[in-house]
């Protein structure tokens, strides 16, 4: 099979972002979250596309010579009714996650710069996007004809436990669950003797899948209402900094999927570890969390109010883009989709 797919692009906070913008064959269901299910092989008729052909394009976008096993896109597809913008299939190099923060800021930067969506010189274009979990918004935030930021507000998220204890190689550690489109475990870094550092990152990678494995099946990372939700997504290993006159300062790194490490402070985890927070009594209303990655970069997370289903979090950060590109898969090329190391 050629595939010709082309992109835009960018980066949050260091994570990439690539948005498939043409080359993608019919990609069937009623709802971003039904098609996210078709896409991993849970549903489909007889009529309908192979799953597998929508899975090649991750491939080759997640895997070398085209991509990495850092990469991190969406591709964009009819909203579920017409109060949003647009839809979007979030994807990795494992497969299809069902929320993905930094990725709705570059989302809503891309939707304001390529006019999809109008804003105004100065002033906030609101962004609406329909992401497996759930409705999200984006708030772009222009100066002077240029987007600034923009203002990631997430779906409710809910604490389900407190204070599990999880045995690791490091020892017993205790851990945090909080579903925020998708269900992220804390824990603290400092507990198992490690610091948010790239010289670390071996040590806390191989704990936070050692974490996120050692949770399978435990019920509190059962989603309430939507078993598509459930299970441990990330692992968010977090360290404490000096607060900051506004608020809570921490550094963290989420290690997701099989492995694959958020350069950016994780815009879904954000809104994980300030519902945490919350609950601790240690960020209120007013209030905003410092949020640093573990190369430097920084979102900021405030509690935006009250939901029956948690609460509703905001998270500001910055996008970028980085190119333009048209990938292409030559059916005589013997490597396919590609290869991760």
């Amino acid at each position: 099979m050629t595939l010709n797919i082309a992109t835009v692009d960018y980066h949050t906070a260091g994570e990439p972002f690539r948005i498939v913008t043409s080359g993608l064959p019919p990609i069937v269901g009623d709802t971003v979250a039904e098609r996210r299910a078709i896409a991993l092989g849970a549903g489909g008729t007889a009529t309908a596309p192979r799953p597998s052909a929508l899975d090649d394009v991750r491939k080759l976008l997640t895997r070398e010579p085209r991509g990495h096993a850092g990469m991190y896109g969406g591709f964009v597809v009819a909203p579920d009714d017409s109060e949003a913008h647009f839809g979007v299939l979030f994807w990795h190099k494992d497969g299809y996650s069902t929320a993905c923060g930094h990725g709705t800021i570059a989302l809503g930067a891309w939707a304001v710069d390529a006019g999809l969506v109008a804003a105004p010189e100065d002033g906030v274009a609101w962004v609406r996007i329909d992401v497996p979990s759930g409705r999200v918004s984006a708030a772009v935030h222009r100066s002077g004809g240029r987007t600034t930021d923009v203002t990631f507000r997430n779906v409710p998220t809910a604490v389900s436990a407190r204070g599990l204890l999880v045995e690791t190689s490091r020892g017993k550690v205790s851990v945090d669950l909080a579903h925020s489109g998708a269900c992220y475990a804390s824990v603290s870094a400092t507990e198992l003797g490690l610091t948010v550092t790239t010289e670390d990152l071996p040590e806390l990678t191989a704990i936070g899948r050692e974490i996120r494995a050692a949770l399978a099946g435990e019920p509190a990372t059962r989603h309430a209402t939507d078993p598509r939700l459930s299970g441990v997504y990330g692992v968010i290993l977090h360290e404490e900094l000096p607060d900051t006159l506004a608020g809570p300062n921490q550094r963290n790194v989420t290690v997701f999927a099989d492995g694959q490490i958020d350069r950016s402070p994780c815009g879904s985890g954000t809104s994980a570890r300030l519902a945490l927070l919350g609950a601790e009594g240690r960020i209120a209303p007013g209030d905003v969390l410092r949020h640093e990655s573990v190369i430097g970069t920084v979102f900021t997370g405030r509690l935006a109010g009250e939901h029956r289903d948690g609460v509703v979090t905001e998270v500001t950060g910055s996008a970028h883009r980085t190119g333009e590109h048209r990938f292409v898969l030559d059916p005589h090329d013997s490597l396919g989709t590609g290869f991760l190391l």
